[in-house]
């Protein structure tokens, strides 16, 4: 089953984090948090406390990693210092998990089909400037930025949203 995508056809994204990009979608990131990947995070806390920056550790280790913001009715990511807290040169959720064989294994859904999104009739597309009104002003939604077709560079992504919550 392919994942119906609105402007698939016609959309370009490359993730160029390492490559010019050092996570700025991670800056202010609150991704809201589902029940069955808190207790994924939950079990696995200890492996990566030593892996977060030191403030996010201690914040993290005094307060614990969700906020009291909500989205969607679910609880959100901390931040810290304007970062995620498990961001440290890098998403360390998508490190542990490709050290494993599987980037995607702790990473909250939105994070992880990111730039998949839906939109207000439940429609899936790749967000763009300038598509639907996007306001998240990222070097990687600028089409003008990439040739990568999203079709050929999503593909995991994609594969990925069909099992997600969202």
């Amino acid at each position: 089953m392919m994942l119906p995508v609105l402007n698939l056809n016609e959309a370009t994204f490359d993730c160029t984090f390492g490559r010019g990009c050092e996570g700025v979608c991670c800056r202010n990131g609150r991704p809201p948090i589902y029940p069955d990947e808190q207790e994924i995070l939950d079990a696995n806390l200890s492996r990566m406390l030593p892996t977060l920056r030191p403030a996010a550790r201690a914040l993290v280790e005094a307060r614990g990693y969700l906020s009291r913001r909500v989205k969607a009715g679910l609880h959100t990511l901390r931040v810290i210092n304007g970062w995620c807290v498990f961001f440290n040169r890098g998403c360390v959720l998508h490190r542990l998990g490709a050290a494993e064989g599987n980037r995607f294994r702790y990473k909250p859904s939105i994070c992880a089909i990111f730039p998949l999104g839906k939109d207000e009739h439940n429609r899936w597309y790749v967000r763009q400037r300038g598509y639907k009104g996007e306001i998240w002003d990222l070097p990687c939604l600028d089409p003008a930025a990439s040739a990568v077709r999203a079709e050929d560079s999503l593909r995991d992504e994609i594969t990925q949203a069909l099992s997600f919550p969202i």
